[in-house]
């Protein structure tokens, strides 16, 4: 790989200036140096996290020779060695005999440990030793152990373990007739499991009863959302709170350090598992809270949204929660949420139009230029909105056939809303006979007037004016807005003021003008056409003495007529 580099490098500085043939050959024929192989320490103590779980392996088997080399102390000569082993010995008594280390996922897991915590770069503290009484913090020292920086547990703690148990012998011989799993004796472990079920199965009990008083008390329980905040969310609170106080009544227990550790790293996994299960059920109430309220309001299309962010919502959260447990059981997950970063890129590029479709879906809902039920125009397509959904909108045109639109190019289009009309325009012309004197002329706009100032549904500022004459006649037009919003409601109000208005000008004898077209004929022209009329006017007598006759009454020629002469 880093050859190829290289020689990209190198081609690149070739295309932007003259490289000499001597200098490219040179630069060909030298070797790319290999790359350095780091070899990962064999104990894992390149962080604080994976120090202290290595050395809880070591202690479970007992393994003491591989238990000294997570201790800062010298371990060359045979003596150096056996006094290291001795050291560890006391040092996994005194974690048994009160002596606590921090919670898993507390530990740093990085290789300069944590830089927040007021010590120095190369220390952490990562618990405490109950010595005589006095709590005495687990220092943690990097240094450097052949190739390899490595964390380890610092002389100055191993110093004190070491005058504690010159004081009074801390290390106990194990009883031979104890019976040990995993590290730890059968009692110790069934200690702590005990404890945990006591814990949960209390506090799940006293969840169960205020659940049922709530039920009893509240009237409509089922409605109620207090109610059903509490039924969702106590079951996991109980378990919640029962991991908080197996966290700190298991310290207090005489239980071996490698059963406790084991417990409470893997109880951290509880931890997340009732948070996820609040999580979820607090997710769902909501959920069904909002579906209910957007129901009752005929909001139909808010409820798609709703259900689709309930979805994700789960999603992230168990996407979250498993990141979580899998750290807790020392998985390095970043590579891991690196791959999803480019997975979830090409995902949303090889779906772009569903995404593009749920982004105009959220824009459809939060901007409300329709609802279901209305009655739109979007482009060509004129109907009545049936459904908004969360890839789509349907609407159902006047020929009854359904129209579905994807909510990106809806979004993205002029959509015109009848339904949002507060008012209906009501602009008419009346066209009266160009042979009407002046006098009828206004009489006619009076009258028309007088109509629109009777109907007591139509907006104030209604006017009548007479806006053109032309070779049709007096044109009287009406600019007025009808004062109502339902269609059907209008449709009526329109009939009624025209028919109104058409029956008083006939009344007062005004006449209205319609379309008229007068053809002019030159005398050869109209001798020609009488010519043919009259001939028309012979074979319709002579079939009709025939008893003979088309069948739509109408007079056939024999032969076409022949256009008149210019």
């Amino acid at each position: 790989m880093r050859f190829h580099f290289r020689f990209l490098l190198l081609l690149l500085i070739a295309l932007a200036a003259p490289l000499s043939p001597h200098a490219f050959a040179a630069g060909q024929a030298e070797e790319a140096a290999p790359a350095e192989e780091v070899i990962p320490d064999p104990l894992k103590r390149e962080t604080p996290r994976s120090m202290v779980s290595g050395l809880i392996s070591a202690l479970a088997e007992p393994d003491y020779d591989r238990a000294a080399q997570y201790l800062d102390v010298p371990a060359v000569s045979n003596r150096q060695r056996t006094n290291a082993i001795s050291q560890a010995r006391n040092f996994h008594a005194l974690l048994d005999n009160g002596g606590s280390l921090s919670p898993f996922v507390a530990l740093s897991n990085d290789a300069i440990g944590r830089i927040d915590d007021d010590l120095p770069t190369e220390q952490e503290n990562v618990g405490v030793l109950t010595i005589q009484d006095k709590k005495v913090p687990i220092l943690l020292v990097r240094g450097q152990d052949g190739d390899h920086q490595v964390w380890r547990v610092s002389r100055e703690t191993i110093d004190q373990v070491a005058q504690a148990a010159r004081q009074e012998p801390v290390v106990q011989e194990p009883d031979k007739n104890e019976f040990v799993v995993a590290g730890a004796p059968l009692k110790d472990w069934a200690m702590l499991v005990g404890l945990g079920v006591l814990l949960f199965g209390g506090l799940w009990m006293v969840a169960a009863l205020i659940v049922a008083a709530m039920r009893r008390l509240v009237p409509d329980a089922g409605a109620n959302g207090l109610v059903r905040f509490m039924e969702a969310a106590l079951p996991p609170a109980s378990l919640l709170i029962a991991v908080g106080l197996f966290y700190n009544w298991a310290e207090e227990l005489p239980v071996s350090i490698v059963a406790r550790t084991t417990l409470l790293r893997y109880t951290d996994i509880v931890s997340v598992i009732a948070l996820v299960w609040f999580g979820l059920r607090l997710i769902d109430a909501l959920a069904e809270l909002a579906t209910a309220r957007m129901q009752r309001s005929q909001r139909r299309q808010v409820v798609a949204v709703i259900t689709l962010a309930r979805r994700a919502a789960k999603v992230l959260l168990l996407i979250f929660s498993g990141i979580a447990i899998l750290g807790t059981f020392g998985i390095d997950v970043t590579t891991g949420i690196a791959a999803l970063g480019i997975g979830g890129i090409a995902l949303a590029l090889g779906a772009q139009k569903t995404v593009e479709n749920l982004v105009g879906s959220v824009t459809v809902i939060a901007d409300k230029p329709l609802q279901v039920g209305d009655f739109i125009k979007v482009g060509d397509v004129v109907g009545t909105v049936e459904d908004v959904g969360i890839r789509s909108t349907r609407i159902r045109t006047g020929e009854r056939t359904v129209v579905t639109i994807p909510n990106g190019d809806l979004s993205a289009r002029q959509i015109e809303n009848f339904a949002a009309r507060d008012r209906f325009l009501f602009n008419p012309s009346f066209v009266v006979e160009p042979e009407t004197s002046s006098a009828k002329l206004k009489e006619a706009i009076e009258i028309v007037r007088q109509v629109l100032t009777e109907e007591k549904n139509l907006a104030e500022g209604h006017r009548a004016r007479l806006g053109a004459i032309s070779d049709r006649g007096f044109s009287i037009d009406v600019w007025s807005y009808i004062n109502v919003s339902e269609f059907d409601t209008q449709v009526i109000i329109r009939e009624s003021l025209l028919l109104t208005v058409y029956e008083r000008l006939e009344a007062a004898g005004v006449s209205l003008a319609f379309p008229t077209r007068k053809i002019l004929f030159s005398p050869g022209q109209l001798a020609a056409a009488k010519e043919a009329l009259a001939g028309a006017d012979e074979r319709k007598e002579r079939k009709e003495g025939d008893g003979t006759q088309d069948e739509a009454g109408l007079v056939l020629l024999d032969k076409p007529t022949p256009p008149p002469p210019a």
